[in-house]
């Protein structure tokens, strides 16, 4: 294969190799949790179920839909957090003092946006101001809709539960207020915070190198960016 051909592999690997990864661990968690399922089936004497359907079902979509909610949960409040508060050392961070939405110079706004800034930018007015928060935009609506996604699946998943135990089944509003699907939201959302609060801190103390997650390994504990 020609240099050419390669290059947009090259140029996207980071994005190619998540996405496998993502549909690798989606297969693998389909599979799992279908064999978890018969084996609970038979062991209640219920009719095992295909692959298909399974896959169909409110149980793996609760699954997916809580594991997604509680990243994009992750990300939106990092997003918003990191403009205004920051931690010394880390590379997560900006340098003290430099908090806040930055002059329309250093964003390359307005006037000083460049030849190949995005249209939006150059526009001004309106469209530049939503470009401006676009990304935590599309994240908090991933959030919501994931969160809301739960919320059904989990609903469903739920009440056939409750009548295989001869109970009644919840209406949606009683379900949002149950400890199941509280359950199922705060132990993800704690991850998700721990994670990124963590990363956060080792990110002083620890190196990777050549990593543009890590200051240079060089860099001391103190300097909060490795930029000059």
């Amino acid at each position: 294969m020609s240099d050419d051909r390669r290059r947009p592999l090259r140029d996207n690997s980071l994005s190619i190799v998540f996405g496998l990864m993502l549909l690798a661990t989606l297969v693998a968690q389909a599979v799992w949790g279908l064999l978890e399922y018969n084996e609970q089936a038979r062991t209640a004497s219920l009719q095992e179920i295909s692959f298909l359907r399974f896959i169909t079902s409110s149980r793996f979509a609760v699954d997916v839909a809580e594991n997604w909610q509680s990243e994009y949960l992750q990300f939106t409040l990092y997003i918003l957090l990191t403009v205004w508060l920051v931690q010394r050392g880390s590379s997560e961070s900006k340098k003290p003092g430099e908090s806040g939405r930055e002059s329309d110079e250093k964003q390359r706004v307005g006037a000083f946006a460049r030849a190949d800034s995005p249209r939006w930018v150059k526009a001004g007015g309106w469209r530049t101001a939503v470009y401006s928060h676009s990304l935590v935009t599309i994240m908090a609506v991933i959030f919501v809709l994931s969160w809301g996604a739960q919320a059904v699946a989990g609903r469903v998943a739920n009440n056939e539960e409750r009548m295989r135990d001869l109970l009644a089944p919840q209406d949606f509003l009683a379900y949002l207020g149950s400890p199941d699907f509280w359950t199922r939201t705060l132990q993800n959302w704690q991850s998700e915070l721990l994670a990124i609060g963590s990363m956060a801190v080792f990110a002083i103390y620890l190196r990777e190198r050549g990593s543009p997650e890590s200051k240079l390994v060089g860099a001391p504990h103190s300097e909060t960016s490795s930029d000059d």
